[in-house]
């Protein structure tokens, strides 16, 4: 009887998706390889569960970010993680990990391999035993000189059909574009002459979801996917994979319908997973994902990384205690991924509507003074926009105008993580912010690439060594950034959807309370954003609280806590 409501629900979809261009005995057809693919995963595999708690942390992390000579890459980061990040993660996000012939693995030539130097399929089962594995469905574009791509021009299978082409007469005046580069390129082909379509870049041409082929296609990959062992589904750059004709062509209603259509199909998946959408927007648009509690199952916290940084470097929490306490609240299995640092740079666009003109223009030539590159998009008028700066969180956070020489740069980017930690939602860690890596100019120099500069690549002798340096740079940012993590995960009251009450004290204090499911515990959280002594007063009974983070809380004769430079406290009732 269940089965039978969700075949209506997907029917449902497919027409809210297809019509009118598909017919009802087509959307019928569409629908059964729909259902046959589901029941033959279901007869396959026995029912198992995703569980997600205050223990669930994640590490961002390329297959290839540490390398040896001895094994693939993928066997030596496991090495790695059994050893030293094991205590504190139990997720991991392997970055598209396919072959690829550019942007670092999101040229995707071929979904269902791995690239060889990076390991294969028993790699990603094996690390899945002990741990969520989280992979990308780069479901927007696929490589030009990928098996897609050259079936495509031979009208062969699979690829024929695929990809999205336009003629002369589409209206393209209103598309809101994330690179600045020409979106179209004219080809000829099949006795005619067409425009392929490149939202980012020209070796990345975008496909075409109105063929139900291409939909059908990345329904199976997934299921293979999760065959292998990937419970987490990274949907890169889902936002803009609908085109329609005189539109801006992102966050169409179709786009939201197959977002609809995926969670639906992988619920009724035994194995649990989990659909995460990556849509660096704007803020009301990145929230309108969650839908109705039936799109995605965490989106990124876009919102979070620059007006942390903002914040830290300007010392003032306006605009980030504005927002905290405009945020919703999660529902129960819905959930916020909480970053400050990925393998791309600090997104501008989640800032509009929330910094004006002059603070973003501040907060970009301070960025850039830290050393910052920047991306840029197109607009209609045809000029360029900030899309995102490219700077390590080292870096970003090093200095600032009242720091102009760095002398808190340690303190600053541990309460960043702090807070990023504690807050409501699951906290994920770029992988080279656990050691504090500054830009890889070298690598950017090689390359010219913006975004190389965030992507430095570890031999695992010398991390190794480092880390077994407890003076080192690298030891003492990791040291610190485990012990948050650490004592995170035994706190009920950091459950991702544990509730989330922003608490105003002032420009230079973020604070904000966070209530277990239970209503058991509470924490408050609490930082000093500046690089001065900071006295507050909290309108609560404190006496029965303690600092989890070990240190003893300091009251001033008329029971004013005090906060030394960019302190955090973690006050918990238990």
């Amino acid at each position: 009887m269940l089965f039978q409501k969700n075949q209506k629900k997907i029917s449902s979809i497919l027409r809210n998706i297809y019509k009118p261009s598909l017919n009802e005995k087509d959307i019928d057809h569409l629908k059964d390889q729909i259902i046959q693919i589901i029941k033959k995963f279901n007869q396959n595999n026995s029912k198992k569960e995703l569980a997600i708690s205050e223990k669930t942390s994640l590490v961002i992390c390329y297959g290839d970010n540490i390398n040896s000579n001895q094994k693939s890459s993928i066997q030596v980061f496991q090495n790695f993680f059994k050893k030293n990040l094991k205590k504190y993660f139990n997720a991991i996000h392997f970055l598209p990990f396919y072959p690829s012939s550019s942007d670092s693995g999101f040229a995707v030539k071929d979904h269902y391999k791995i690239e060889k130097r990076i390991g294969n399929w028993s790699d990603i089962k094996k690390i899945s035993k002990a741990n969520h594995v989280m992979a990308d469905i780069v479901i927007n574009h696929s490589s030009a000189r990928g098996l897609w791509f050259k079936n495509f021009l031979k009208k062969k299978r699979p690829g024929k059909d695929y990809f999205l082409t336009v003629n002369s007469k589409f209206n393209t005046s209103k598309v809101v574009r994330p690179r600045d580069h020409k979106l179209l390129k004219k080809i000829d082909i099949f006795n005619k002459s067409d425009y392929i379509w490149r939202t980012f870049s020209a070796d990345q041409i975008d496909l075409d979801f109105k063929n139900p082929s291409v939909l059908l296609r990345f329904i199976k990959i997934m299921v293979h996917l999760v065959n292998n062992g990937v419970t987490i589904f990274r949907l890169d750059a889902i936002a803009y994979l609908w085109k329609k004709n005189g539109t801006n062509c992102i966050n169409l209603k179709q786009t939201h319908e197959i977002v609809k259509l995926l969670r639906l199909i992988t619920g009724l998946l035994n194995v649990q997973t989990i659909i995460i959408t990556e849509t660096n927007l704007p803020e009301k648009e990145n929230l309108s994902y969650f839908g109705k509690n039936d799109e995605a199952n965490w989106i990124y916290n876009f919102s979070l990384p620059p007006l942390l940084i903002h914040a830290f470097l300007f010392e003032n929490s306006s605009y980030l205690n504005k927002w905290s306490k405009n945020l919703p609240n999660t529902k129960f299995q819905n959930s916020y991924l909480n970053f400050i640092a990925s393998h791309d740079g600090i997104g501008m666009r989640p800032t509009e509507g929330i910094l004006n003109e002059r603070s973003l223009n501040n907060f970009l030539k301070r960025l850039k003074k830290n050393g910052s590159k920047f991306s840029y998009r197109k607009v209609q008028n045809k000029s360029r926009k900030v899309y995102e700066a490219n700077i390590t969180v080292f870096d970003a956070l090093k200095k600032s105008d009242t720091d102009p020489n760095g002398k808190f740069f340690l303190e600053r980017y541990i309460a960043a993580h702090a807070v990023m930690i504690s807050f409501e939602g699951i906290p994920a860690i770029y992988f080279n912010s656990l050691f504090g890596k500054s830009n890889d100019e070298a690598k950017y120099v090689i390359t010219g690439n913006n975004r190389d500069v965030n992507r430095y690549k570890w031999s695992y002798e010398n991390i190794t060594k480092k880390l077994k340096d407890k003076n080192s740079k690298q030891s003492i940012f990791y040291q610190n950034l485990g012990k948050l993590l650490e004592i995170k995960r035994k706190q009920k009251a950091f459950h991702p959807n544990a509730k989330r009450l922003n608490i105003d004290l002032g420009s230079k204090i973020f604070c904000y309370k966070r209530i277990s499911l239970d209503k058991k515990q509470t924490i408050i959280c609490i930082t000093n954003l500046s690089t001065k002594l900071q006295y507050i007063r909290i309108n609560k009974n404190l006496i029965k609280y303690r600092d989890l983070l070990g240190r003893k809380i300091f009251f001033t004769i008329d029971k004013k806590i005090k906060l030394d430079p960019f302190q955090t406290i973690w006050l918990s009732n238990q």
